[in-house]
């Protein structure tokens, strides 16, 4: 089984200013000539860590990791009272564009999970002369059915003491209703210890629910206030607003991805992004082969994912010879 590579650090960094008060934290590590890959986060709102460079290899990669808007190390920060109505899905695929331009990229491979599975689509959609190929994994289309799963019932018969724990700060009149605009108004309460205790619920069923076997340190790394504030105040705003995408948007658009390479990485037992979608993808986009993980769940931290992830990786990094 392939594993993460070692621990590195950038060699460098700083905030990008992309307008309307917006400044995004980006990152430089490994080789400096090597192969640019910039790796889109999850959430959206999660934010990127040091465990995002190990997956490529630092002498044949240039690793370019940043933080969506609001959050991580950008600024303003969504805990700091953020303005989510500049946090929008066209405005971060125009910041990728800013952000190539400033670190002097012409094209680069586009690596993405979960929600950064749909930016990097809708990027690559957008911008395809600048995608050298695509490495997804979890793959999420943003379509209601799929917010409906996860957020409104379906995953909570896998999970029934996690969905319980979900519904906890959601007052009994309103569970039978969409779950997605209960929460809007939890964490949009003037009140800062209702909308904590909102956000913290929100972070935790995401973490006890992405893993194959339960990781109860994740659990506790999503109940830190000022990343579930992050975390479930923008992933709440997305959402609601249907990903501020067409109906169906990235599928009907797949045609558009025709001769880009891809890679899809999905675990079967994924209950946060189901696997209908990543199936769907790859039936739309023939030229991104799908390898199901079958003892994987939903986290890029999963062994089985690991392996595939870095696996294709090394292959973008060394193209077979002509």
């Amino acid at each position: 089984m392939r594993e993460l590579y070692p621990p590195i650090e950038p060699h460098d960094a700083g905030h990008l200013d992309v307008g309307e008060g917006q400044r995004i934290y980006w990152e430089i590590s490994g080789n400096p000539a090597g192969a640019p890959v910039v790796f889109v986060h999850g959430g959206p709102g999660g934010g990127t860590g040091p465990a995002q460079r190990r997956y490529f290899d630092p002498d044949k990669y240039r690793i370019i990791l940043f933080d969506q808007r609001g959050c991580g190390r950008s600024t303003p920060h969504i805990a700091d009272g953020a303005d989510l109505t500049v946090n929008t899905t066209d405005r971060l695929v125009a910041d990728m564009e800013k952000l190539r331009e400033h670190v002097g990229v012409d094209r680069w491979l586009v690596f993405g999970g979960s929600w950064g599975s749909t930016l990097s689509l809708v990027y690559a959609q957008a911008h395809r002369e600048r995608v050298t190929g695509l490495i997804l994994r979890g793959i999420f289309l943003l379509r209601r059915s799929e917010i409906d799963w996860y957020y409104n019932g379906g995953a909570g018969h896998i999970f029934p003491e996690q969905w319980d724990r979900f519904l906890a700060p959601v007052p009994e009149s309103e569970r039978v209703g969409d779950l997605v605009e209960a929460y809007h108004r939890l964490l949009r309460s003037d009140d800062r210890a209702v909308a904590t205790d909102a956000a913290i619920a929100w972070s935790s069923w995401e973490a006890a629910t992405s893993y194959l076997l339960p990781r109860p340190d994740q659990i506790e790394e999503n109940e830190d206030p000022r990343f579930a504030l992050a975390f479930a105040g923008i992933e709440n705003h997305y959402f609601r607003n249907s990903g501020f995408l067409e109906k169906n948007q990235l599928l009907a658009d797949a045609h558009l991805l025709a001769g880009i390479p891809g890679v899809i990485v999905q675990g079967r037992y994924d209950v946060v992004c189901p696997a209908t979608s990543a199936w769907e993808l790859h039936k739309a986009w023939p030229d991104a082969t799908l390898t199901i993980v079958d003892d994987a769940g939903h986290s890029a931290a999963e062994p089985g994912i690991i392996h595939h992830l870095v696996e294709a990786t090394d292959r973008f990094a060394s193209p077979p010879e002509s």
